[in-house]
């Protein structure tokens, strides 16, 4: 003879009882010491299998760079700065540079500012003097910002790596992308793409800030090579979120001294 169990709406609404709150919570502890540690565990290994390939792969990207500072330092080039805000050119610089002891060494070789039209009285000419000024040097902090992140210190990548700021990604069509955390300052963030191949840098997207973060500037960089291997900065787009400034650089014109 066999028997039928029958659910009714009413246990499903009866309140639980002890001996079933007990059960439940019986089960989540079993839960708790069988999954939790386990997912800690895998986590652990991934992070242990990560490590020694990533202490691999920085130290040739670290001295791959330590290399290519010293090849750099043969050469002068040009490079043309161009500074905008709200789309709207303000001036434009082309310098001569070349790397010295403390990093850059840039004499400047030509400069148009934009021109206004119609005829200005003395006090509307002393202000656009003023702003100009202003948006200049608001544009030289920002771009001396942004070669901190481009021309790095092979060491900083190290030291990213033995705080626990590094974390190594793929980059895909042959490359690897670091992701940095507070590389140049406090809470910023970089993802830098390398070759696999060269060990050099193919572009770089930075997110940091000028003296507060609530004065944002994004960074984005792309890299070339000389005929030589000599890897180098293409172009950089700096952007000063605050004040809506771009400053566009190219560099071009390479030549051995």
């Amino acid at each position: 003879m066999g028997y039928a169990i029958v659910t009714t709406q009413e246990q499903f609404d009866r309140p639980m009882t002890y001996s079933s709150k007990a059960a439940l919570k019986t089960m989540s502890s079993a839960w708790a010491t069988t999954t939790v540690p386990a997912v800690l565990l895998l986590w652990g290994v991934l992070m242990m299998a990560q490590s020694p390939q990533l202490e691999e792969k920085l130290t040739a990207i670290k001295q791959a760079m330590a290399a290519n500072k010293q090849k750099l330092g043969q050469y002068t080039w040009q490079e043309t700065e161009t500074i905008s805000i709200k789309g709207d050119v303000k001036d434009t610089k082309t310098y001569q540079v070349q790397m010295g002891p403390n990093g850059q060494q840039k004499t400047l070789v030509n400069d148009q500012k934009a021109q206004s039209g119609g005829r200005e009285g003395r006090m509307k000419k002393r202000i656009v003097e003023k702003e100009t000024g202003e948006f200049q040097q608001y544009g030289q902090q920002i771009g001396a910002l942004a070669k901190q992140y481009t021309t790095p210190d092979p060491d900083r990548l190290m030291q990213a790596k033995q705080q626990g700021n590094i974390s190594l990604q793929s980059g895909g069509s042959g490359n690897i992308s670091l992701v940095i955390k507070s590389f140049v300052k406090p809470n910023d963030q970089v993802t830098l793409t390398i070759s696999e191949q060269t060990k050099s840098p193919v572009g770089a997207q930075i997110q940091s800030y000028l003296n507060d973060p609530s004065d944002a500037v994004t960074i984005s960089a792309q890299f070339a090579q000389l005929p030589d291997g000599t890897n180098h900065v293409a172009s950089m787009v700096i952007n000063g979120e605050s004040k809506h400034l771009t400053v566009n650089e190219q560099n071009s014109n390479y030549q051995k001294m």
